[in-house]
């Protein structure tokens, strides 16, 4: 019988994640995993561990011979890449929270990766309790993919399940979700869709071998999205999400976007509420699967953590099948999107810009249109995103190419024009 190895951990960071991580172990022997050396950046703050555990100096885990696992859940994304390369380097496999950090390094950390020939697991960057990265890498093989559709982010998620259910409004749910502790005291991170976009960055490698910097991505949050907007949800018999979402087209090229969505009650996505986070999947044969669990907190991560620690006593790696044994997919940008947007005042809307507009409502405080447009005026423009406009996606929003010729010759025939 093949004896799995010991694991030497050397952590940094001892927040919410890192505390949680060494609470768990506590009470997970079989595991035998053993913190270390924990490395901090304040020594005054109280911590629930011995005193004898803490450093303050990071080289005394990395260059440290006993220690073969470096894990890293810290917040500042350079210091991280900078720990996770050194560590690499060193010999010592390492595990990672930190998505921005991830998002931003992938070329690098996949380069690392085949130099070094260690382990480079982050299961817990992304989605928290719920295994998607395993799943897309080892379960789903690239024909099998049809779509994956996702909530990333549990903070926003929260403020949208507020606003519909509770009937607040944008800053009365924020106010809420910061005295909670879903949201940080600067929101932006979440409230503008970064956070998703990292983790989707990242995602979109695992499910179809695409490598984009997450500034290239085609994503907004939640910040625009006003009262009305869930009323109008409400009598449709919808909800709103932020849907991370990526399909792929007849021509085999990916679209992919992370925006605002209204979402039917009776999609998987519908019951992901508060803040928790979703994810399903369609594939080729075996229609739909649905994961949901919590995005964030404490335990939550750290089972993730404690997954990828348990890999690692088999010498686990992620292969990156999609990438290096198939051929990548691309990304596309002749779609088309079906598209809600609320506004304030027509003159920012260029209505010349949408192939055709479906319906449109003038209400007290603002107005409302639902239209068709080109991706292409998203990626390109921002007046989706100013002026306190509010864009989100409708229900199967992906028309694509051909498929707007055949409707555009209906829409004249119909108007008997032809």
């Amino acid at each position: 019988m093949t004896h799995h190895k010991q694991l030497s951990i050397g952590l940094f960071g001892f927040g919410v994640v890192g505390e949680g991580l060494y609470k768990v172990l506590q009470k997970t022997p079989s595991l035998s995993a053993s913190i270390r050396k924990v490395c901090i950046k304040d020594t005054t703050k109280k911590r629930n561990a011995p005193a004898s555990l803490f450093t303050t100096d990071r080289d005394e885990l990395l260059n440290d011979e006993d220690i073969n696992v470096i894990v890293e859940v810290i917040n500042e994304s350079e210091a991280a890449f900078q720990i996770v390369s050194t560590a690499l380097r060193n010999g010592k496999s390492v595990v990672s929270a930190s998505k921005k950090m991830i998002a931003e390094h992938l070329p690098e950390l996949l380069a690392l990766q085949q130099e070094t020939g260690q382990s480079f697991l982050y299961e817990s960057a992304a989605c928290a309790s719920i295994p998607v990265i395993r799943n897309l890498e080892e379960y789903y093989d690239n024909d099998l993919l049809h779509g994956i559709k996702a909530v990333v982010n549990g903070s926003t998620n929260f403020i949208l399940t507020k606003m519909f259910e509770d009937k607040l409004d944008f800053q009365q749910a924020l106010l809420l979700a910061q005295q909670l502790g879903f949201a940080e005291s600067d929101p932006s991170l979440d409230v503008d869709g970064y956070d998703a976009v990292n983790k989707w960055a990242f995602l979109l490698t695992h499910a179809y071998g695409i490598i984009e910097h997450p500034e290239n991505l085609l994503f907004t949050g939640i910040q625009n999205i006003h009262a009305t907007d869930a009323k109008v949800a409400a009598e449709k018999g919808q909800q709103i999400k932020l849907v991370a979402q990526a399909r792929k087209l007849n021509d085999g090229r990916v679209a992919s976007f992370v925006i605002p969505q209204f979402v039917p009650q009776d999609d998987h996505l519908a019951f992901v509420k508060n803040e928790y986070n979703g994810v399903v999947i369609e594939s080729g044969f075996a229609d739909k699967q649905f994961f949901y669990g919590k995005g964030a907190g404490s335990f939550p991560t750290a089972s993730a953590v404690l997954s990828d620690l348990s890999a690692l006593r088999y010498d686990y790696k992620y292969e990156y099948k999609k990438l290096y044994h198939h051929q990548p997919n691309t990304l596309a940008n002749n779609f088309y999107l079906r598209v809600y947007v609320s506004f304030t005042d027509w003159k920012y809307i260029p209505r010349e810009k949408f192939e055709w507009i479906e319906e449109w409502h003038a209400r007290e405080e603002r107005k409302y249109l639902v239209g068709v447009l080109p991706v292409k005026e998203l990626m390109e423009n921002n007046w989706w995103k100013t002026n306190a406009t509010s864009l989100i996606l409708t229900p199967d929003p992906i028309i694509e190419d051909i498929a707007i010729q055949q409707l555009k010759k209906k829409s004249l025939e119909l108007a008997g024009i032809v």
